[in-house]
Order: C-alpha cells, then sequence, then structure tokens
C-alpha cells in the first residue's frame, strides 16, 4: 500500500502486497455481507472505506447495536482498494456537486463496481491527504462534541485533526482517526543467523557495512530524509535541511547501501532473498511476519514515522444523519470493537492506547508491530505538511540523491 504517493504507481504489485492479499481476502467477504444492509426502514449510512481497513465482523456487530439500542437507521459499505483512488473520489465529488439524496449504493456482486455516484456520508482517507482535502475544500468540518470517545483520545490524535482552514478561519475538526501504523524495518531473520549477523534495533543499523547492497527502501522522500534526520536526532518534519550539516553525506552513504527503492514491491525480493532487509509499512508487513517464519520486523527504537486512516465528511455529502454518524464514529472507539478492529485489521486504534495495558489481549499487548512501546510511539511521529519552499527542498535532496551512483 502506498501511503504517501499521489500519483498512481506503475510498478507491478507484489502477490502479498496489502491492496491485493486482501482484496480477494476480506474485500468479497465484506461486499458479499454488506449486499443485504440496504433497504431497511429508517435512514441508511453509507461509508466509501478503504479495502481492509474495516473488516465484516464490525460491520456485523455494528448492524446488530442498531437493534440493539433500537436505533433507526443501516449501513452501506462500498470499498476501494488505494489510498489515492479514495482522495480522487473526493475531488470527483466536488466537481459533480452531487448529493447522496437516495441515502443508498447500487451494487453488483463485484469488489469495487458500482452503478451510482452518490456521495457517501464517510469516507477514508489517509492522514497525509488531511490538509490536502481540507485546503482544496474537498471536507467539510466535523462536531466531535457529538462522539463518545473523542475527549479518551491522546492530545496528540485530536491535534492530527484539528486545524484551521485558513489564517482567517477559526480552528475546527475534521476528520475521525480509526486506526494507525507504522514504518517498520524487517529483515530475514535465517540470512542473518546463517551469516552471524546482528538482527536491527534502529535506523543506524541501515548504515551497517555488512549491510551493503542488501537492503531495500520505501521510493518516497519523506520517509527516507525523514528517518535519516531520525538517525541524526532530528524530527521527520524538519524545515531546515540545510542546517543540518551532516544530512547530505548521511543520505549519500545510506544511496549506496541501497539495491532497492520501491513503495509497492518491496516485499518479493525480500522474500526471494534478493535482499535481506527492507523499510515498508507495518500493514504490509505484519501479515508476511505472520505466514512466513524467516522474515522478522522491529519498530526502530529511536521511533518512526505514524500514519493514519481517517473518517471524514465530503463537502457534497448530504446535511442529514449527523447522529447516524457520530453513532458509527463512536462505535469504532468503543474498547471491545477498538480491540478487534486493531487485530483483524493489522492497524491498532487509537482508542486502544489510552486503555489499560491488563485490559487488552495478548495477541496485541504482546505484538510491538503493532503496538509499539510507549517510549518508541512517543519518539515517533507523523508527517505534517511542508511549506511550499521546504516541500521543493526535501526533492531537490531527493532529485539530488537519486541521481548519485
Amino acid at each position: 500500500m502506498n501511503r504517501l504517493s499521489t500519483q498512481p504507481s506503475h510498478t507491478t504489485l507484489h502477490p502479498f502486497n496489502r491492496r491485493s492479499f486482501l482484496t480477494g481476502a476480506i474485500g468479497l467477504t465484506l461486499s458479499n455481507l454488506l449486499m443485504g444492509c440496504s433497504g431497511q426502514n429508517g435512514q441508511t449510512l453509507s461509508l466509501r472505506v478503504l479495502n481492509g481497513s474495516i473488516p465484516p465482523q464490525l460491520v456485523v456487530a455494528f448492524r446488530k447495536y442498531l437493534q440493539q439500542t433500537s436505533t433507526a437507521g443501516a449501513l452501506d459499505v462500498a470499498i476501494e482498494p488505494q489510498l489515492l483512488q479514495l482522495f480522487e473520489q473526493l475531488q470527483t465529488w466536488k466537481r459533480q456537486g452531487q448529493v447522496n439524496a437516495s441515502g443508498w449504493f447500487s451494487w453488483v456482486p463485484f469488489v469495487g463496481k458500482r452503478t451510482s455516484t452518490a456521495v457517501p456520508d464517510l469516507v477514508t482517507l489517509g492522514d497525509y491527504w488531511l490538509e490536502k482535502a481540507i485546503q482544496q475544500e474537498l471536507i467539510q468540518p466535523l462536531d466531535p462534541t457529538q462522539w463518545q470517545g473523542w475527549e479518551q483520545l491522546p492530545s496528540e490524535w485530536q491535534a492530527l485533526v484539528t486545524r484551521r482552514a485558513s489564517a482567517e478561519t477559526p480552528v475546527r475538526v475534521w476528520a475521525a482517526p480509526y486506526r494507525w501504523g507504522s514504518t517498520v524495518i524487517a529483515y530475514r531473520q535465517d540470512i542473518f543467523k546463517e551469516k552471524g549477523l546482528q538482527p536491527p534495533t534502529d535506523w543506524s543499523d541501515l548504515w551497517r557495512s555488512d549491510l551493503r547492497g542488501h537492503l531495500s527502501l520505501l521510493d518516497q522522500p519523506r520517509e527516507v530524509i525523514g528517518l535519516t534526520l531520525k538517525k541524526l536526532g532530528k524530527s521527520y518534519n524538519t524545515t531546515n535541511l540545510q542546517a543540518v550539516s551532516q544530512l547530505k553525506a548521511e543520505l549519500t552513504a545510506l544511496n549506496q547501501q541501497v539495491k532497492l527503492y520501491s513503495s509497492d514491491a518491496y516485499l518479493q525480493p525480500l522474500l526471494l532473498g534478493d535482499t535481506w532487509l527492507a523499510v515498508g509499512w507495518s500493514t504490509d508487513i505484519l501479515p508476511l511476519t505472520q505466514r512466513n517464519q524467516t522474515i522478522a520486523a522491529i519498530v526502530p527504537k529511536a521511533g518512526t514515522a505514524l500514519w493514519a486512516d481517517l473518517w471524514v465528511r465530503p463537502t457534497a455529502a448530504r446535511p442529514e444523519l449527523s447522529s447516524l454518524i457520530a453513532h458509527w464514529i463512536s462505535f469504532c472507539w468503543r474498547p471491545e470493537i477498538a480491540t478487534q478492529l486493531s487485530l483483524i485489521s493489522r492497524a491498532a486504534s487509537p482508542a486502544v492506547l489510552e486503555m489499560p495495558l491488563a485490559n487488552l489481549p495478548d495477541a496485541l499487548r504482546q505484538n510491538s508491530l503493532l503496538l509499539p512501546v510507549a517510549a518508541i510511539r512517543q519518539s515517533s511521529e507523523f508527517l505534517k505538511p511542508l511549506d511550499r519552499a521546504t516541500a521543493e527542498e526535501y526533492q531537490a535532496l531527493w532529485q539530488h540523491l537519486r541521481q548519485v551512483v
């Protein structure tokens, strides 16, 4: 899953990539479950979600919750395989100015195929796209006072989705975070053992001479420059790169270590042993470690980059359903639901961060990729938007790095 690209990838997808693996395994199941969700009495909440980010079990549980609480309403879900497509859908809905007056999607029994272009009530958006969506007026602000669980979220999670649309406008809440993950290091533990190599523990290990020519990095300037800044004790969101005197030299040395840059096809070389170590996103790597005992993974102890999937409301969405929307967002943060979402979708809910560790199941509490220890979480960062001058500085440094032979 390419979480940062604003352009479609032209790389051939690896069979174990999260995007392709879950399309068949979870996407079709979710589609089949949801075909019977519409047409009930009352209003229908329509969602457009990232494939695999909302397990089918949670949809079934929400329907039961509506019945048990005597809440009039139903749930209809359409799925998209990529975050980029969801962002582009928001742009399309704004251009069309369509309002979902009917309150339901027309389905055909294939994943991602819909006969309706009606605007959904809530959409998954990656945090990387949030600032763009606000600036392009693709989404509307939300009212967190209607949500149960908002006040219990860690302050950094509230800050992530609380912004000004412009200097003249008030601070508003623009999204509700429902799961998150991180950038991690995966490695072939069988090869490391065979060759007597020490397993990696931090970003500094990427510069080790015994790994030269055997590692892959994400094909993303914010990720690669960011992890180098982190190695130097700086922030992923450093705004004056020229002030970091060692940065260019460190990046040049790192570039000499790399065999492959890829954001979509980095798992196959690792499985084949063409690379021994890969930097990637936790939702790509976690299922691989569960299926293949030769692959291990760690979250660097100096801290890492974080990402989040958010619920946002399209600007063109119908004005009704505020109560049903609040029910859904609050439902996702309920302790028992947040726990199951974390385990099944392989990305932790922010709601579990404030739960006592003793109340979490062992499968979550003991999984350091899903739930890194507090010290690492506190040293980790979301990638914040950069102003134009700083973004150009990152891009120029990246282009220089990639041209170095």
